[in-house]
């Protein structure tokens, strides 16, 4: 299957997307990452995390101020500022990539932004700070729309669809339209199907086989699958235990038609991603 392909401002720099795999590599600058469980909440420890995943063959670095595991709280503007922008102003100076800021409050994105960030993460789709729209309409940035059933504290709470594709689908469309109402380009949008977020086992691996499903939407896809729970539930490993699940994860979506995967580990998924890409493209 031959992936479209998108060619997308993100500031000073230019995504081309299609052709090869881009890797985000995801820096938590948090004391409760399911993930890593607060490696990275130091500033310093954030910086060379950055820096180390940039020189292992990161595409994009993806900073984030606010753990969004399942049950989890929010986290105070001014905190989550405290946390982030330091991160991002230092890898700007210190990388030559696209900073994208992981934040669903616009006064977060937009000091990111001021700080050299030039992609916008939004889990909430743009549901939940409305001035998040005007702000990504106006400085051009790119943007992703992530699909989520409810919030962080709710969404695993016994989640149900009666049609997984299509619902998830109609509402990346309809929060598409949403934010190009608000003066966002098309252009310059990502959708994510928002893999464990408000999703049970079977609708993770459903959404996974049936990624392609998304071209429909005719904007290019991001899939997030790291270390998350259904691996651990499928293969009954703890997180430290889950990197060979997620590459397995990682080599299915590129088939299945994602664009962007967004990881913890680079250096493997960089080989696995060129080879199926090479795969692919032959």
């Amino acid at each position: 299957m031959n992936r479209a392909r998108f060619t997308l401002r993100c500031g000073d720099h230019t995504l081309e997307l299609g052709g090869r795999t881009l890797l985000m590599g995801t820096i938590n600058v948090t004391p409760d990452s399911f993930s890593d469980g607060g490696r990275f909440f130091q500033t310093d420890h954030a910086i060379k995390q950055g820096e180390l995943l940039a020189a292992e063959g990161a595409d994009i670095l993806d900073v984030g101020g606010e753990s969004t595991r399942p049950f989890s709280d929010s986290v105070a503007i001014e905190e989550e500022l405290r946390r982030v922008i330091p991160v991002v102003g230092e890898l700007v100076k210190r990388t030559s990539l696209p900073i994208s800021i992981d934040t669903h409050k616009s006064q977060v994105a937009r000091a990111a932004l001021d700080a050299g960030a030039t992609m916008i993460n939004d889990i909430s789709g743009l549901r939940y700070d409305p001035e998040l729209a005007q702000l990504a309409a106006t400085s051009q940035v790119a943007l992703v729309l992530m699909h989520m059933q409810g919030s962080p504290r709710t969404m695993q709470l016994e989640p149900h669809y009666g049609s997984l594709l299509s619902e998830i689908i109609g509402f990346l469309e309809e929060r598409i339209q949403f934010a190009c109402e608000a003066g966002v380009s098309r252009d310059q949008i990502i959708v994510d199907p928002g893999i464990g977020f408000g999703k049970t086992v079977h609708h993770n691996l459903l959404l996974i086989k049936n990624l392609n499903s998304f071209a429909t939407l005719g904007r290019p896809i991001l899939l997030g699958t790291s270390r998350k729970s259904f691996i651990g539930a499928v293969l009954e490993k703890e997180v430290t235990e889950r990197e060979p699940g997620s590459w397995a994860t990682v080599c299915a979506g590129i088939i299945k038609g994602a664009h962007i995967v967004r990881v913890h580990e680079i250096t493997t998924c960089r080989q696995m991603a060129d080879m199926v890409d090479a795969i692919i493209n032959a």
